[in-house]
């Protein structure tokens, strides 16, 4: 298989001026996760949900932290793109995926963008219905927080693992899941630009051991709780891995958790059966 046979087509593309907030809207109304950024017919750049969701770090210089309408495109996009020919073939591109730590490439002919290869992409591949493993073979760590963790403290760990991150209860039990589309695509986007980083002190019950009293817990006003995804889709490690793709395909997700007996194992991403490809 080659680029034309996975490749999405027609692109959606957004010009450099253009705010973060128009791009971000196209890319929730047609369900896409980045945008090639064109200036005058030429390919300048791309913008991914990443690049919006990790504008929100504190660390960050404080115009990143504005509101999306606020910010030019052509201010978060990524330069230096690696493009490939329709003829590329699925295997070469997993590859690159690999070896760049990209999630997409857009695809080029005769200097006119005529597609875009993503990693959802390279998951239609017959390569990908051809693996024959399981979970477990393909698993990785993963990161945790608690659900009371502040939004700075949650993006510096995914920046950290360039990876999603699992949410924790106070027992140690899986709450949710926290990725880019949480941050990039959360609904109530203008709170969380406007008190990234701030905390906030309240007063709340708790309870250990049976006894209860009043207690003071130092929280954030926007906790890894109010953008995490819940329930999270579980399964155990010797699920087979065609299984596996069945049901993330079935659920709409780039993830699986992995558990056994009650407890969290890893994790099983897409990003684990491109690298199977790419073998």
């Amino acid at each position: 298989m080659f680029a034309r046979d996975v490749m999405t087509a027609p692109v959606y593309i957004v010009d450099p001026n253009a705010t973060v907030a128009h791009a971000r809207n196209l890319m929730v109304r047609h369900h896409i996760s980045r945008l090639p950024v064109m200036d005058g017919g030429k390919l300048v750049g791309i913008i991914t949900k990443k690049d919006i969701a990790y504008r929100l770090r504190q660390g960050e210089p404080a115009w990143r932290r504005r509101p999306l309408d606020r910010i030019p495109v052509g201010a978060l996009a990524s330069s230096g793109l690696v493009v490939v020919s329709p003829d590329t073939g699925v295997r070469e591109i997993a590859r690159i995926f690999v070896d760049r730590n990209l999630s997409s490439v857009p695809v080029v002919e005769d200097c006119a963008v005529t597609g875009i290869v993503t990693k959802s992409d390279l998951m239609k591949s017959v390569l990908v219905r051809e693996l024959n493993c399981t979970v477990g073979d393909v698993m990785e760590d993963v990161a945790t927080v608690s659900r009371y963790h502040s939004l700075e403290h949650v993006i510096n760990v995914m920046r950290e693992r360039d990876d999603k991150v699992l949410v924790l209860n106070d027992d140690g039990t899986l709450a949710g899941i926290v990725t880019e589309t949480n941050l990039a695509f959360f609904d109530d986007e203008p709170k969380i630009s406007g008190v990234a980083g701030k905390d906030v002190t309240i007063t709340r019950r708790e309870r250990a051991d049976g006894s209860s009293g009043q207690g003071i817990l130092v929280v954030a006003s926007v906790t890894a709780e109010d953008v995490m995804t819940t329930p999270v889709i579980t399964v155990p490690a010797a699920t087979p891995l065609p299984e596996a793709i069945a049901l993330m395909a079935k659920h709409h997700v780039n993830s699986l958790v992995v558990m056994e007996k009650d407890s969290i194992y890893g994790i099983m991403k897409r990003d684990d059966i491109i690298k199977e490809v790419a073998k």
